[in-house]
């Protein structure tokens, strides 16, 4: 278990042999635009530390306004280069550097209930700026779960081959962003995968640690979303870079969550046995929730290295420990796509 910030960004961001491999197979500088978000960081690192193993001096990048300086030092030092670029803009695009590969994890999720135009704006028009700049090269996507409808528990969530049925304008942008590099892709013959994700969680946030944060400051814990997927972030970035291999026309689309479907009432239990608290409810758990079915991840790429019984242990001794967490709830509670 990571119990210090070092440990945890160390863990964040060790490649796998599958990682180090997929690498091999696709050849070139990798480009990561939306690099400074929660996952990012510690993607651009995995590649960096994938990469320094292989022979070809390839160079990686990291896009992003960076408005943490500190996330752009430890990039640098990490041997990452990094570039400030406002995305809404496409002469910025235009003038970021080629390269073969590229993982696009640029978006905005909440804030959308009071600014809808600029979600749709990152969401959408980002896309079709960087989708077409990079016409010629390998992209990698990361979407969402939510461009899915809610589904019966029963049911064990939506498969790739589900038509989407995105609920609210967050969702309706996210399948808008998935459109926009289909479509460039299409015409110019370009390979493209997307990554629906379905919840990263990495110990200073995720849907875990809103529930353990919940447990341990007695804040009631809505039941009505009674039922959740998750994913190790380390795993979700290991999964998004062996996805380049199969970056494809049509395009190659996958959930990358856990293969767990976990009982939110369970789980806050569980982290109230760990964290020594009684976890409080409301609310009645509704038949429906938003859920992924991981069966074609599990398929190509294994069972995740981190199981979920195993997250919820860390997530609780990190909470009880006093790590440190990024104050970004996931808000995975709502059933109304409003963020």
């Amino acid at each position: 278990m990571p119990r210090t910030e070092e440990q945890l960004e160390a863990a964040l961001s060790a490649p796998t042999p599958e990682v180090i491999d997929a690498l091999r197979a696709t050849p070139g500088d990798v480009i990561i635009l939306g690099a400074g978000g929660k996952m990012g960081p510690s993607l651009a690192r995995m590649v960096q530390r994938a990469a320094e193993t292989l022979d070809g001096g390839r160079r990686i990048f990291a896009v992003s306004r960076f408005g943490d300086a500190s996330t752009e030092n430890t990039l640098k030092a990490a041997g990452v280069e990094t570039i400030r670029a406002d995305l809404l803009d496409s002469r910025a695009v235009d003038r970021l550097p080629d390269a073969p590969n590229v993982i696009f994890m640029a978006g905005q999720k909440f804030g959308t209930s009071a600014a809808p135009a600029v979600t749709w704006a990152m969401n959408v028009l980002v896309p079709a700026h960087t989708a077409e700049r990079y016409a010629a090269s390998r992209i990698v996507a990361f979407s969402t779960g939510n461009v899915y409808p809610l589904t019966p528990v029963h049911a064990g969530g939506s498969s790739e081959s589900d038509a989407p049925a995105p609920l609210g304008e967050y969702a309706q942008s996210c399948l808008g962003r998935e459109r926009m590099f289909e479509f460039h892709c299409q015409r110019s013959g370009g390979a493209l995968g997307v990554i629906r994700l379905n919840y990263a969680c990495a110990l200073r946030y995720g849907v875990l640690t809103d529930l353990a944060l919940a447990v341990r400051d007695g804040t009631p814990i809505d039941l009505t979303m009674g039922y959740v997927n998750v994913i190790w972030q380390g795993d979700a970035n290991a999964m998004a870079l062996r996805a380049l291999m199969h970056a494809s026309q049509p395009p190659f689309v996958i959930n990358v969550t856990g293969p767990e479907l976990l009982r939110v009432r369970d789980v806050a239990l569980t982290l109230g046995e760990r964290l020594g608290r009684t976890p409080k409810f409301v609310g009645t758990e509704a038949p429906d929730a938003l859920l992924s079915n991981a069966s074609r991840a599990m398929s190509l790429f294994g069972p995740p290295s981190v199981s979920a019984n195993t997250l919820i242990d860390w997530t609780a001794g990190w909470i009880a420990g006093g790590g440190a967490t990024l104050g970004k709830p996931t808000n995975f509670q709502a059933r109304d796509g409003e963020f």
